[in-house]
């Protein structure tokens, strides 16, 4: 009969310290969850409806880790969730949510609570912007049916900027006329995006941030082996979910090899799969 190897749990092994020249602002525990998702601390929250939801989600991504949104709901609660949290930061909003001058002052309210945004662009049918409604020009309004067009600072009140206005140049702008909210414009009126001044002083507060090339918050979502797998991927991805994880039991299955070969023909986002526990199994997935 052979010996019986040995084996060690972490009670059996105590390391002692020894002299150490390093500091701790010298310490660097950046990784890669994968090729192209780089993190500044190993941290991946689990997919569980108990634990990473949008607050999780953006708490830790500002840390520099990432949360991978659980699949315990709707395709298209999860797939919000996600969205949440990629609009949550950007370098510049070039998808921002926006009003039209007709809507009232309870619409607009509605959007602020559900969505957690203090403004928005107004614009026309065409994306021509024509104003900036925010949280400010809705105070103290006698009738909640009041319309935006008679609350919202007009475009010859509004402080704007040209499409290619950088970083540097629109925090200047922010500061020196007082403002939150800065609208770039094409040279055609349309609306081409928006720069706060929160996001520059999220940049500026939590300089570890896990984000990606747009300056957005990374997000991770989860998928698991049903029938449904692709319809809700293919939402995740549209939300802009940076990597996706096949939640399942065990991963060394011929079902979830058959969902990874699904998922990366959608194109190149990473996708993680497990747990294995053999060379085998780690294989078969790869």
């Amino acid at each position: 009969m052979a010996e019986p190897s040995l084996a060690l749990s972490f009670d059996d092994v105590l390391l002692t310290p020894s002299l150490s020249e390093l500091l701790p602002s010298d310490s660097d525990v950046s990784t890669e969850l994968c090729k192209g998702v780089p993190l500044n601390i190993p941290i991946v929250s689990a997919a569980m409806d108990t634990v990473s939801e949008t607050d999780l989600a953006m708490a830790l991504a500002r840390e520099g880790g990432i949360a991978v949104i659980h699949r315990a709901c709707t395709v298209e609660q999860q797939a919000s969730m996600v969205a949440k949290v990629k609009r949550s930061e950007n370098a510049v909003i070039y998808k921002p949510l926006t009003v039209s001058r007709k809507q009232t002052v309870a619409e607009v309210r509605e959007i602020m609570g559900r969505e957690g945004f203090s403004g928005f662009p107004v614009v026309d049918p065409n994306g021509r912007l024509e104003g900036m409604v925010t949280g400010r020009d809705l105070r103290h309004i006698p009738s909640e049916k009041a319309l935006v067009e008679d609350v919202m600072t007009p475009m010859d009140r509004l402080v704007t900027a040209p499409a290619d206005m950088d970083q540097r140049q629109a925090r200047e702008i922010l500061y020196k006329n007082r403002i939150e909210k800065l609208p770039l414009v094409n040279d055609d009126g349309t609306l081409a995006g928006l720069i706060t001044g929160a996001d520059i002083e999220k940049r500026i507060t939590f300089t570890s941030a896990s984000k990606d090339p747009n300056g957005q918050l990374r997000c991770g979502a989860a998928v698991g082996p049903g029938p449904e797998f692709l319809d809700r991927a293919k939402a995740l991805l549209e939300a802009g979910a940076d990597a996706l994880f096949i939640d399942a039991a065990t991963g060394h299955t011929s079902r979830v090899m058959e969902v990874i070969e699904k998922l990366r023909e959608l194109g190149d986002t990473p996708v993680v799969a497990g747990n294995v526990v053999t060379a085998q199994g780690a294989r078969d997935l790869i």
